[in-house]
């Protein structure tokens, strides 16, 4: 089990092969971590695919508007939408693109970010100052390495449940 220091910023993602326990970081991006535990205390992420997985680079998901295979599920439009909240505005930081880093996913607009989010399968630091980062994972790296690989995968892999680990009774 991972070390949890802080519950309230701490997300559980369960994948097909396990739970994926990341850390959010609120004093870096206090909107971009607000807004994921919003969504996962919503249920919004529960089922949405991975609809962009380039191996070498990173794991896409998070478009609550297309990519949830129990609603208006729709592999072609996965990745064009967000929520209807607000999009965020930027908040860059010196953190790297390390492996293992949540990065929030936008269009070439700064401060279009809203639901969807990229976990880093290695050191990306070409995105450094682009892309505001807003967690790592403390445990799990595993299970986003295994994610089915392509833009889409035929069979996407999904994030089956997200959640806040305060929320969790343990």
């Amino acid at each position: 089990m991972a070390d949890i220091k802080d519950p309230e910023n701490t997300i559980l993602m369960e994948l097909k092969d396990g739970t994926v326990t990341i850390e959010l970081l609120p004093d870096v991006a206090p909107d971009h971590a607000a807004r994921m535990k919003e969504l996962a205390r919503s249920g919004a992420y529960d089922n949405v695919c991975f609809h962009r997985v380039i191996e070498g680079f990173m794991a896409q998901t998070g478009d609550v508007a297309h990519g949830n295979m129990e609603k208006d599920f729709n592999l072609r439009r996965a990745g064009t939408g967000g929520s209807d909240l607000p999009d965020l505005k930027a908040e860059f930081s010196k953190l790297p693109h390390d492996r293992g880093t949540l990065g929030a996913a936008r269009s070439q607009n700064p401060n279009s970010a809203n639901s969807q989010f990229f976990i880093n399968f290695k050191d990306n630091h070409f995105l450094n100052g682009q892309y505001t980062v807003y967690g790592r994972v403390i445990e799990g790296m595993e299970h986003v390495d295994a994610i089915t690989r392509g833009e889409p995968p035929a069979n996407p892999d999904r994030m089956i449940s997200v959640k806040v680990a305060a929320d969790v009774a343990g």
